[in-house]
């Protein structure tokens, strides 16, 4: 079930959204700019290693780019290829708009980071001796799916299903079925061996995620609203009748 668009308006530019996408975007030009050797090299050093983190290795110091404490913030920027950046820009797309307007600019970035380190020190904590750097913003991204849920779960969300059906259904049940995939996963590939998945990580940004939205969400923001957002249109008189219709402020209806 691949989400592919949502029918929830906004009514700031996600400014952070978008700078976050970016940034994403251009470190992975700068990977692809790198032979294999120095792409590893910068993986290992910038990556969140559970047993470096925990404590229980160091890196040389030729790889230590960065303090130890630093790389869950470093690793949420790379990428472990275009399936990869495509796959967690399309969500954050997708979702984060909403959050982020349901937020401000400033709590939503504290929220991003706070999710992203989160997930990736709860990852350490599932796989406490693995030496494989994790990479990736999905940790993250999985705390906006979370607040998505929480703060808007009947939006509807068009997803493609089957490679052949093309549906819309409400967001609790595209998130719930998200969540479940990852937690059978989880349970039968804990420490991401076989899939090359962080699955901890995804858990843990999620349940993350839905605990800080109480807090950090606007003031008069609902959770757990049966409404939706949708266009609020207003129709300016002018001589001889109506003239075009002008875009009000988004508006909360039923």
């Amino acid at each position: 079930m691949l989400p592919l668009r949502d029918d929830n308006p906004t009514t700031r530019t996600p400014y952070v959204t978008w700078s976050i996408m970016a940034a994403c975007v251009l470190v992975f030009l700068f990977q692809m700019g790198l032979d294999a050797r120095e792409e590893r090299h910068l993986i290992i050093a910038l990556g969140a290693i559970p047993a470096v983190l925990l404590g229980q290795e160091t890196l040389p110091a030729d790889l230590a780019m960065v303090p130890a404490a630093l790389t869950p913030l470093t690793a949420m920027f790379l990428h472990g290829g275009l399936m990869h950046l495509g796959g967690n820009l399309m969500y954050l797309w997708i979702f984060g708009n909403n959050v982020e307007d349901a937020m401000g600019a400033i709590r939503f970035t504290v929220f991003y980071v706070v999710c992203g380190v989160a997930a990736a020190l709860l990852h350490a904590l599932v796989t406490p001796d693995s030496v494989v750097p994790m990479v990736g913003a999905s940790g993250a991204i999985s705390g906006v799916l979370g607040a998505y849920l929480l703060l808007f779960p009947w939006a509807r969300v068009f997803v493609w299903f089957g490679f052949v059906f093309l549906f819309w259904v409400p967001a609790a049940v595209v998130l719930g079925v998200w969540f479940g995939l990852q937690a059978l996963a989880l349970l039968g590939d804990p420490a991401g061996l076989i899939s090359g998945v962080a699955w901890g990580a995804h858990l843990g940004g999620f349940v993350v995620g839905v605990m800080l939205t109480p807090m950090l969400r606007r003031p008069g923001v609902p959770l757990l609203s049966r409404r939706r957002m949708v266009r609020r249109v207003s129709m300016i008189p002018r001589a001889g009748g109506f003239g075009r219709a002008r875009r009000g402020p988004w508006d909360r209806r039923p």
